[in-house]
């Protein structure tokens, strides 16, 4: 997606990235609203300011004979209406009636056509932008009427003398150019609103990545965790159950302990290896169901038989991972909670469109707790539902415990090739 959007940014049969995201420098403009009306803008208005003088000076030249010629007063005028922009930032509403009133009079006063109108077009665009647009309204329209009113009515009593009403055509080129300063400022306001919302989605969208990844990687954590500091608290009750009357045997939970922390020493150590390379591939292959006669096998070191029927089909990456931590949960739950020390793991598959995960135990429950967090459950749910799948967990009516997850395999390689 990136990689298509720098394409059409250069270029590639799209709209550039700017007119979709906004340009840089009203992107850093728009970073907060405090931050842009604690701003003054000096360099713009004194070149506004300079513009305006400098073009009605030149404008009066072809106006001398219908005109009143620029004096004083008329500099005054028209320093006050490009002045005005300075506080644009901090009172738009203020600036926009300021302006279309000194504007109003400088034209009232029989001075020259000219830039004046840019002073009014720059007010009336800021202050749509900031959304106040029925203030940029209404201070159109009283610039708009004003002048009519002076070019229709009032040119007898308002300098300068002998002169006669405006042509209704000049009054149609002022509501023309009147018109295009709304559309442009509405287009302008419907844009800025558009980029605003688009950055907020795309900031909502990185703190959503962000917490996933913080869940999956804590989830990933807790079963790697549980799992083994279940088998290793086990094994340390028999180690100090056997250490005088058998010490072969609390030899072997030792061992069974060593090489328990070791392995989670090193899953804890590739999980971490991911927040410190984000980008990186994984140094070693995340484990799946291909490794469930290794769990059978630390289970059995933790006293718990299990048995294993059916095979498991082909699966994606993150759904073999998933399937593997949710029998490893389920195996933990049994070693923990359960009173019996039998569990049977039974695997299904139809068409090689959806797994069946069902853990079973006799029960009863015991009620230990081996220092679990109380998680583990809401983690499976949390991966099958990743998957699209669901996690059914809950006791038998003959007795002991069953957890069942379903999860679909077809769906699970398309939102792989999605994301």
């Amino acid at each position: 997606m990136a990689d298509m959007d720098e394409q059409q940014g250069r270029g590639g049969g799209g709209p550039p990235m700017w007119w979709r995201h906004g340009p840089p420098w009203w992107n850093r403009e728009e970073d907060g609203d405090e931050r842009a009306s604690s701003r003054w803008p000096w360099r713009s208005t004194v070149l506004i300011t300079v513009f305006v003088l400098a073009g009605s000076n030149f404008a009066a030249r072809g106006q001398l004979d219908d005109r009143e010629a620029l004096d004083a007063f008329a500099r005054v005028l028209l320093v006050v209406a490009a002045g005005l922009l300075l506080w644009r930032k901090r009172y738009p509403v203020a600036v926009v009636f300021g302006t279309a009133v000194a504007a109003t009079v400088y034209l009232g006063a029989g001075y020259p056509y000219g830039p004046v109108f840019l002073a009014v077009a720059v007010a009336c665009f800021n202050a749509i932008v900031m959304g106040h647009r029925r203030a940029a309204w209404s201070a159109i329209t009283v610039f708009w009427a004003g002048h009519a009113l002076v070019a229709h009515w009032l040119y007898e009593w308002l300098p300068p003398s002998g002169d006669s009403a405006a042509p209704w055509g000049q009054e149609g080129v002022i509501a023309a150019w009147v018109a295009a300063i709304l559309a442009v400022s509405e287009l302008a306001r419907t844009r800025r609103e558009q980029w605003a919302r688009e950055r907020a989605e795309r900031a909502q969208a990185a703190r959503r990545r962000a917490d996933e990844e913080r869940l999956r990687i804590a989830r990933e954590l807790h079963d790697v965790l549980a799992h083994s500091i279940s088998v290793i608290n086990v094994q340390a009750g028999v180690g100090l159950a056997l250490l005088d009357t058998d010490p072969e045997q609390a030899r072997t939970a030792l061992t069974t302990i060593k090489a328990q922390s070791k392995e989670a020493l090193g899953e804890v150590r590739q999980v971490l290896d991911t927040l410190r390379t984000p980008g990186d591939a994984p140094r070693a292959p995340a484990p799946g169901l291909d490794r469930l006669p290794e769990l059978v096998e630390q289970a059995a070191s933790a006293g718990l038989t299990v048995e294993v029927e059916g095979e498991p089909p082909r699966l994606p990456p993150g759904t073999d991972l998933a399937a593997f931590r949710i029998v490893q949960e389920a195996l933990t739950n049994v070693v923990r909670h359960s009173g019996s020390r039998h569990a049977r793991v039974h695997l299904d598959h139809d068409d090689g469109a959806t797994l069946r995960l069902r853990i079973d135990d006799d029960g009863p429950a015991t009620g230990a707790d081996a220092g679990g967090s109380g998680n583990g459950l809401a983690g499976m749910r949390e991966r099958a539902a990743a998957l699209g799948g669901t996690i059914e967990a809950g006791p038998r009516a003959d007795g002991g415990f069953r957890v069942l997850a379903v999860l679909p395999l077809k769906a699970s390689a398309e939102t792989k090739e999605d994301r």
